[in-house]
């Protein structure tokens, strides 16, 4: 995948993971419009591509992302608003069918607390501070935080912060059920690379369908839900790899994945 990009850096971690880095320091990866136009570009050509079994996004030490840029927003009417519908771009990412590791130092605030929520999981780093302050500038959360934060946190903890803007802590959001896993800052993105490496390990078709499978349980009731989880289970069974993994079971080897 040869692009460059403005916003975002793109490169490749190893033979299957794709990673994507917000890159614009000076204003802490603040999310301007033009920032998701590339990240939904890298996502999509990542998920295209068969060898990519696995996305990290990242920012830097200092902020993931702190948000929405303002001075993109602070004159507009809700018409325009409306007619920009800059959400659209947010449900692109949520339909990637790759999973996805957000690896998060500093602030993850407003958008950028929005997108790592956007992820499948989050690694934290010690620094790491999440939020949803939209309510200081007037306004609430539109790229989902009402939703993904109250399914994630419950909604004593999601209400507070949403109400009040109050960020919490990495470790906070560790016990809420956040984050996967809280690590000091210098090891950070490495864990979430590994993490990906795990992921990427497994059969790709069978992850693919088992991210979809739990994020169902969020949109559907549970009837539903089970319904559409067997449905995978059994399609797995037309997969050359779900083949190749119970015979490498029964052989007592490691299975060697094809992503067929």
């Amino acid at each position: 995948m040869e692009r460059t990009y403005q916003f975002i850096r793109i490169a490749r971690h190893g033979d299957h993971i794709g990673t994507i880095q917000l890159n614009r320091p000076e204003v802490l990866n603040a999310l301007n419009l033009a920032t998701m136009d590339e990240l939904v570009d890298a996502f999509t050509t990542y998920d295209a591509d068969p060898a990519i079994r696995c996305i990290v996004i990242y920012g830097n030490e200092k902020a993931f992302a702190a948000g929405a840029d303002i001075t993109e927003m602070a004159e507009a009417d809700s018409v325009e608003m409306l007619l920009r519908d800059q959400f659209r771009k947010w449900d692109t990412i949520r339909r990637v069918k790759t999973p996805i590791v957000a690896a998060v130092s500093g602030y993850a605030l407003g958008g950028g607390c929005e997108l790592a929520m956007l992820c499948d999981m989050i690694v934290a780093s010690e620094t790491a501070r999440f939020g949803q302050p939209e309510i200081k500038i007037g306004v609430m959360p539109g790229a989902g935080g009402t939703q993904r934060l109250t399914r994630a946190v419950g909604k004593a903890l999601a209400m507070e912060m949403v109400l009040t803007g109050r960020m919490i802590s990495a470790y906070e959001a560790l016990r809420a059920g956040l984050v996967n896993k809280v690590v000091p800052v210098e090891v950070y993105l490495d864990e979430a690379l590994a993490l990906a490496d795990e992921v990427a390990s497994m059969p790709p078709i069978a992850a693919r369908l088992a991210k979809e499978s739990v994020l169902r349980a969020f949109d559907t009731t549970l009837e539903i839900g089970l319904e559409y989880e067997r449905k995978n289970f059994y399609l797995l069974f037309s997969t050359e790899d779900a083949h190749e993994g119970m015979k490498a079971f029964l052989e007592k080897r490691q299975p060697k994945w094809q992503g067929q």
